[in-house]
């Protein structure tokens, strides 16, 4: 007997996958479960890696240790200024007066220690800084200041240090720079000799004085070098203040020069040589130190230098620096 195939049977029998093609879809169908796998493994680490990155931003926000409050038993708080005193930098007048603040608010602080490694910089930063250690020393006349100067205190850094009831610094230290300066540049003659027009429009007949592009006039350098005499004549009065009798009689301190610290202890600029541990173990009798500096957010910091702007930079240029 012989046994027919209909159309019908050849194309069903077609249409069913052969041992071959199921392997194919078992390695394809195997594949991408291993390729889901590894993508929730991936997903998984991404998700850990932006919750710790989360956590290190939440960190940086939390409050200083020397903010939480007296947690400790009894110590020296210490309080350090590093760097140019200014506005946007991490040594400004609201950073260092935070945490003196906090160091003298302590009751567990026997005395405060201000390090200080500066070359000075804003005369208006450093009056605020002078002003809150004078005003905090009133409210807790039983605590002392001490200021330890390491490589530089100078200008505007000397300027705060002289508010301390005793300052300290190492014999090769750099103590002093009593002065006011300001620096430009005169581009007038280059952009004539260039063929450049200056074209600058003023309200007021002072309101361009000392303009870079311009020719300098006598009476703009008179006036401002009356402004860098009075901010001298205040640098003066308020090392007078802080220092007293402690100084002795020579002009050249007042002249803009700068001694080591063994020349700063002659001339009565500072009361000893030491470093801030040596401070606080032999003058203060404490050793325990507890660091009460606040430390600058730095997504704040990033911030502030991206907002920074063209005008900023200029007075910074051109304003009085206690440097």
């Amino acid at each position: 007997m012989f046994e027919t195939t209909s159309s019908n049977d050849r194309e069903s029998n077609s249409a069913s996958p052969t041992k071959q093609e199921w392997q194919i879809l078992e390695k394809v169908a195997t594949a991408s479960v291993t390729e889901q796998r590894k993508a929730r493994r991936w997903g998984i680490f991404f998700k850990l890696l932006t919750f710790l990155y989360l956590f290190v931003i939440i960190a940086s926000l939390l409050p200083t240790e020397g903010s939480l409050g007296p947690v400790y038993d009894e110590h020296v708080a210490l309080v350090s200024l590093n760097g140019i005193i200014a506005a946007d930098s991490p040594a400004n007048a609201n950073t260092v007066v935070a945490g003196l603040r906090d160091a003298f608010a302590d009751t567990n602080s026997k005395a405060v220690i201000l390090s200080i490694n500066s070359p000075g910089g804003s005369p208006v930063q450093s009056g605020y800084i002078n002003d809150e250690i004078y005003r905090l020393k009133a409210l807790h006349p039983d605590k002392k200041l001490y200021a330890v100067i390491a490589d530089l205190g100078a200008s505007g850094g000397y300027y705060v240090a002289a508010a301390a009831d005793e300052i300290y610094a190492d014999k090769a230290s750099l103590v002093g720079s009593i002065g006011v300066i300001s620096a430009g540049f005169g581009f007038d003659k280059l952009i004539e000799k260039i063929g450049i027009e200056r074209r600058l429009y003023s309200a007021g007949e002072s309101k361009a004085f000392l303009d870079a592009f311009s020719a300098q006039k006598e009476q703009d350098v008179t006036f401002w070098q009356s402004v860098l005499a009075d901010t001298h004549a205040q640098f003066i009065e308020v090392v007078k203040r802080g220092r007293g009798g402690r100084l002795i009689d020579d002009p050249a301190i007042f002249s803009g020069l700068i001694w080591t610290g063994e020349g700063a202890l002659e001339k009565g600029l500072i009361d000893g040589l030491g470093s801030a541990g040596f401070v606080a173990r032999e003058v203060i009798g404490v050793e325990d130190v507890i660091d009460y500096t606040v430390e600058p957010n730095p997504f704040e910091q990033f911030a502030k230098r991206i907002g920074a702007n063209f005008a900023l930079g200029i007075s910074a240029i051109v304003a009085p620096q206690l440097r």
